[in-house]
């Protein structure tokens, strides 16, 4: 699949991908990618964010391809079962570990559980070694249950502009493989 045969749903976490973060450059370099907007960026509600989610795949007009980072992993995995056959794959970035009563702020725990189902489509997950949101262990259990191919990152953190992630050109080019593929 091409990039003009798609549309790419971005889907960023907690507090929003500001103008370094790796999805707002991918996101102005993709001609068919645009980003879901929360009404809430600081104080998310998981029936909120899960609406806007399924509202832009609702409007999609092509097959789409879900780039999610960190929160957005949740909220997106939550909106499957309302959106029917659209996404055709999901590149889902260090989702953070939602059951973990340590996760800070306290309530992106209200994004958990997990719905462990297998996708029906193909996807990637994407984890780092040493992530503070979600032990590389637990990503990996997580993608297995849903069938998706892990990436190692490596010792990288939560892959964002914080740990160095702006451009993030292995993880274009991990994306422009896997969306070829699909």
């Amino acid at each position: 699949m091409k990039v003009k045969d798609t549309d790419i749903i971005i889907v960023p976490g907690y507090t929003n991908s500001g103008p370094d973060h790796w999805q707002t450059r991918w996101e102005t370099k993709l001609s068919t990618a645009r980003r879901v907007e929360q009404a809430e960026w600081t104080k998310p509600v998981r029936e909120d964010w899960v609406a806007e989610v399924v509202k832009a795949i609702d409007a999609a007009t092509r097959p789409v391809v879900v780039v999610a980072h960190s929160l957005g992993v949740p909220t997106f995995i939550h909106a499957i079962p309302e959106i029917g056959d659209k996404v055709k794959g999901a590149f889902l970035v260090t989702p953070p570990d939602v059951s973990n009563p340590k996760i800070r702020p306290k309530h992106l725990m209200t994004f958990g559980p997990y719905p462990l189902e297998p996708f029906t489509f193909p996807s990637i997950v994407v984890a780092s070694r040493n992530d503070h949101y979600c032990s590389y262990e637990v990503a990996d259990e997580l993608a297995a249950s849903w069938g998706s191919m892990i990436i190692d990152a490596g010792d990288s953190g939560h892959l964002n502009s914080e740990s160095g992630h702006g451009p993030w050109p292995e993880g274009s080019m991990v994306f422009a493989k896997f969306l070829s593929q699909l």
